[in-house]
């Protein structure tokens, strides 16, 4: 592997991502579909690699045609082996960029706050998140394992692959490889993408149904993006800056200082690994291991609220912008997803079809599920702009409950967003692609609490987690709608009082 091989291999991928945003302009079908261009690219790459390309020039290597080229192609597709090898790593070290700028620019919220506003959420995030575990093993346990023979950890799949995503399905393939189950990454990210593609279909097709119905609050049968919207460009008075410059191009381009950042909390999170790891093998290792196959993605992201608390105590000059870290997160993870979908291997999928497929019909049906009954009951208000987003990152990732969010809410007049942010700050360190997401496999694996061990685990912080956002955080609400009633129905009193105390 020379470097002039990982450079081609970096500049293909700018060429891919250039042409899936040219089909996302032009093709009204992905357009309605509101689908991102890295899922479009990471399509044509497939295609264009060893399962599909490959094969096709294996049949003419075959029958005498082009047999220096079609060997070639038949063993690493359009692109050749080197280049699939160099973006079949990439996914991994990407990941961690990702997990590592979740926090980092945001204000941490206090309790109070977090609770009040994002508490339904954070129930109905919970709840779905485990019933992705507890219906996942459950089939495994009843059906997977003694019928089609799939190792038990194939439980785990719909949560790493729906809520985890490409990204999370990626950074998982050293613990599958560990386990004994390699093709357990390729089916994972094969559910990634089956999840995203339901998570816009299905949604679309829900905010269509709710918008006739009057289900939403906002929008109504009628309502519909502009055409440079469904193309997924910008209007140019409606432009607007896409960081800010908080320090001088003079001393430092400021996304220099950025990646500096990032980089620092992908390095805090090695090292809490790194020590993680020591005190298990010195303490516990004998009797049960986790921390020697949680990846570091999850640490990652821990290395980022660290730095991010650092940074409120100390940084006088605001010199960290939210915006660029949200551009290094987003460039990071459209080369991942397109780099993990052109090497992801559709025999693997194939020989697992079965259990791919019951896995996959499974998750949908749960989330179409807990967004058209547990939503309307656990969410205070604004249910469906609220719910939809929440549906939308349990069948792909944070970017699908966005864009749906977006539909429905384009002009933010709903506490939809907030919510929904402050619901990540706690959900997100260990759901999808958090410590429990990495921890599961490890868990389900080790004798001491095993597959139905897990599944209790799991059901347990499913019961709890239904029991608080059907009647506790419900309750609460209620008695505070009748307080606020009762001072005049404004609720500025209490508005006043939160505002204060956040300041």
């Amino acid at each position: 592997m020379t470097p002039a091989t990982v450079g081609l291999a970096l500049l293909l991928l700018g060429v891919l991502l250039l042409i899936s945003k040219l089909v996302r302009v032009k093709w009204r079908l992905t357009q309605r579909l509101y689908l991102p261009a890295s899922i479009i690219g990471g399509a044509i790459a497939l295609l264009l690699g060893p399962d599909v390309f490959g094969r096709l020039m294996g049949l003419l290597a075959d029958r005498g045609i082009a047999e220096g080229f079609a060997e070639r192609a038949a063993e690493g597709g359009l692109f050749g082996v080197d280049v699939m090898t160099v973006w079949s790593s990439l996914p991994g070290l990407l990941i961690s960029v990702v997990f590592a700028g979740l926090f980092l620019g945001k204000r941490m919220p206090r309790m109070r706050e977090a609770v009040d506003l994002a508490g339904p959420n954070l129930a109905f995030g919970i709840s779905v998140a485990s019933g992705q575990y507890v219906i996942g093993l459950l089939l495994a346990l009843l059906v997977l394992v003694p019928v089609f023979n799939v190792p038990v950890i194939s439980g785990a799949l719909i949560e790493i692959g729906f809520l985890g995503g490409h990204g999370t399905a990626a950074g998982l393939g050293d613990t599958f490889a560990e386990v004994g189950w390699a093709e357990g990454q390729d089916l994972a990210l094969g559910m990634a993408t089956v999840g995203l593609l339901s998570g816009i279909i299905v949604g679309i097709v829900l905010i269509n149904w709710g918008a006739r119905r009057g289900k939403s609050s906002v929008i109504d049968a009628g309502s519909k993006g502009t055409a440079n919207e469904q193309a997924g460009l910008v209007e140019r008075e409606k432009r607007s800056s896409g960081s800010v410059m908080t320090i001088h191009p003079s001393s430092m381009d400021p996304l220099t200082l950025h990646f500096g950042l990032v980089a620092v909390a992908v390095l805090i999170g090695q090292l809490l690994l790194m020590g993680l790891q020591a005190v298990e093998q010195a303490l516990w290792a004998d009797r049960i291991e986790v921390m020697a196959y949680v990846p570091l993605f999850p640490m990652a992201m821990i290395g980022g609220i660290v730095l991010q608390l650092f940074i409120d105590r100390f940084d006088r000059n605001g010199i960290v912008d939210e915006k660029t870290v949200e551009r290094v997160q987003g460039f990071s993870l459209d080369v991942l997803i397109i780099a993990a979908m052109a090497t992801l291997s559709l025999q693997a999928i194939a020989d697992n079809f079965a259990a791919f497929a019951l896995l996959t019909v499974a998750g949908v049906l749960w989330c179409v599920f807990a967004f058209l009954f547990l939503a309307p009951r656990m969410m205070p208000s604004h249910w469906f702009e609220r719910g939809i987003g929440e549906f939308g990152q349990s069948l792909g990732v944070t970017a699908t409950g966005l864009v749906l969010m977006r539909v429905v809410d384009p002009e933010l007049k709903t506490p939809a967003y907030p919510a929904f942010g402050y619901k990540q700050l706690i959900f997100e360190p260990f759901f999808g692609g958090g410590l429990i997401t990495a921890a599961a496999i490890p868990l389900i694996v080790s004798p001491q609490v095993g597959a139905v061990g897990f599944l209790v685990f799991m059901a347990v912080v499913m019961a709890v987690s239904l029991f608080m956002g059907l009647f506790v955080l419900r309750r609460r609400h209620r008695r505070a709608a009748a307080g606020t009633k009762e001072t005049g129905g404004d609720g500025r009193a209490a508005s006043d009082r939160t505002s204060s105390e956040v300041s």
